[in-house]
């Protein structure tokens, strides 16, 4: 580990319960918060959320000014739910419909600034039970008491439903397998980051509207990299939030996750300057699967591509930049 890497795990690492929602939405000082829920065919979860925030952080105290939840293409009554439970609710594709629509989370969070008006902006995933608000006061607190913080990664236990076993840790394999070796050897800076992979994280509107946005299940991770390479460490935050209990996935499902997560790496290798591509990837994925006594190839596309910063957006500068004027 670098020396420097043990100086922002002291003095950048903090936890949820050291920020009080109160002190909080006083020292907002004007600053506009965004709550973004991305979400695709979660209507058993992202109801309960948003009542939670809305009850908590908007009628008990104002500390969030706005909840968003960008429906994904969900197949279920994400939509209706969401609205129910008092979020301003969005379609994806409906969102900047000249660019067109792309699957998978990394378009919905991209799309959620053209959506927003915070300047502040907390992500949250829409699959999380037994939702405790404190996860964005955790993550707001230290965007909203130093403004030197552009940027706070999120992490936190993972119960690992284990047969009838609920192990009390675990959960972040593609994390252990994949995403923590590829970043201690190319961005060793960031091998403080308890779980890089994480879902929750929060950062001010002026970086992640210079910041291109990956498709799919690389955006956590390339946000990551290219915060870093856009502020510098002294500008990143993690905060512990405690546990986070969400559906587990699959081992072919997982697989397919790593396999984006390399190809996002891979990708910010190329745009930094890192690494120069003479061949391009593969971008399928070959899995097995037994079918009558054999196995059976399934292949899936697992590419991932990219949007450009907001700010290279046409309808974006004229509808945001100009209520800064």
């Amino acid at each position: 580990m670098r020396e420097d890497v043990p100086q922002w795990l002291a003095s950048k690492t903090v936890t949820s319960q050291q920020f009080d929602r109160r002190d909080l939405a006083a020292a907002k000082a004007g600053t506009r918060v965004s709550v973004v829920l991305p979400a695709r065919d979660e209507a058993a979860t992202v109801g309960l959320i948003v009542e939670a925030l809305r009850r908590e952080l908007q009628q008990e105290i104002p500390l969030v000014d706005e909840i968003v939840v960008v429906d994904s293409g969900s197949q279920d009554d994400t939509f209706v739910v969401s609205k129910a439970a008092g979020a301003s609710v969005v379609r994806q594709s409906d969102v900047l419909g000249r660019l067109g629509d792309r699957p998978g989370k990394g378009e919905a969070l991209w799309k959620s600034l053209e959506a927003t008006t915070g300047d502040v902006v907390a992500f949250i995933d829409a699959d999380l039970r037994e939702f405790d608000p404190q996860f964005a006061v955790g993550l707001l607190g230290p965007l909203l008491t130093d403004p030197q913080t552009h940027f706070v990664k999120g992490f936190y236990d993972r119960p690992l439903q284990s047969g009838q076993t609920v192990l009390p840790a675990g959960g972040g394999r593609v994390t252990e397998l994949v995403a923590r070796p590829l970043l201690n050897l190319h961005w060793p800076l960031l091998a403080g980051v308890v779980q890089p992979l994480a879902g929750e994280y929060a950062a001010r509107r002026s970086l992640l509207e210079r910041l291109p946005f990956v498709s799919g299940y690389g955006v956590d991770i390339a946000l990551l990299i290219d915060a870093l390479e856009e502020i510098g460490l002294r500008g990143l935050v993690q905060v512990d939030l405690g546990s986070r209990q969400h559906r587990n996935s699959s081992d072919a499902a997982l697989g397919r996750m790593g396999a984006q997560v390399y190809l996002a790496v891979l990708s910010r290798l190329w745009r930094h300057g890192r690494a120069v591509m003479n061949v391009e990837p593969s971008t399928t994925l070959t899995q097995f699967v037994r079918d009558q006594g054999s196995f059976v190839p399934e292949v899936t596309d697992v590419g991932v591509t990219e949007r450009p910063p907001m700010l290279e957006v046409e309808e974006y500068v004229r509808r945001y930049l100009t209520t800064r004027r």
